[in-house]
């Protein structure tokens, strides 16, 4: 008897990571074809191709093709399939753990630009397909009150560790630091501007420091 239970763990396991790593090239594939045929031209049947997996296989994993959007962005935004809050990760929680203002900024602006250089091919489609597309345009909504949201929490680990500059709310900060990390800054400096990651890092690190500290 005891030798079964631990072939049917192993089984279990097994078909849990072919269904993982078909999930992963399904939006691989996505991403792909959304960036080089435009959302509205990348049909499921496209993706399903690009992938080599059953059409039927990509609507059984995500439903229609918003939702290959929505987990796509999920993907980049945690850099993992796993199902863990962004702001519970080991690199949120580093910042707030910190106890230092200078260095939390720090640790928060290589984390974030790290993120950034994820998300962006992903945010941009969505940014496009929003254009015209009612569905993904509230989508996006979401997404954007969600990246706020986190943007608070860091604006409040920050000021848990001493004073804001004079005139800087808390509000103030979340919104700097939202606008600051937003995918549409992010391609002004690294792609029209030319500037390295290590660059806009440092930037991003430097221009908070400034702008939220005394």
């Amino acid at each position: 008897m005891s030798s079964v239970k631990p072939r049917r763990a192993y089984t279990s396991a097994l078909r849990q990571e072919q269904a993982r790593q078909t999930r992963l090239r399904i939006l691989e594939a996505a991403e792909q074809c959304f960036g080089s045929r435009g959302y509205a031209g990348a049909t499921m049947e496209i993706v399903a191709a690009e992938a080599k997996v059953a059409v039927d296989t990509v609507f059984a994993a995500f439903g229609n093709k918003r939702g290959v959007l929505q987990a796509l962005m999920d993907l980049r935004a945690g850099g993992d399939q796993q199902p863990v809050d962004m702001l519970s990760r080991p690199g949120p929680q580093a910042v707030r753990r910190e106890s230092d203002q200078r260095a939390q900024i720090s640790l928060f602006a290589a984390g974030i630009s790290a993120s950034i250089e994820r998300t962006r091919p992903a945010a941009d489609i969505m940014s496009s397909a929003a254009a015209v597309d009612s569905t993904i345009a509230h989508l996006r909504g979401r997404f954007q009150e969600q990246r706020y949201r986190n943007q608070q929490a860091v604006a409040g680990w920050v000021a848990a560790n001493g004073p804001l500059r004079d005139g800087v709310t808390l509000d103030d900060a979340a919104a700097i630091i939202w606008t600051l990390t937003s995918p549409e800054v992010h391609r002004l400096l690294r792609t029209e501007r030319h500037w390295s990651p290590e660059r806009f890092t440092q930037w991003l690190a430097d221009t908070l420091t400034l702008t939220l500290l005394p």
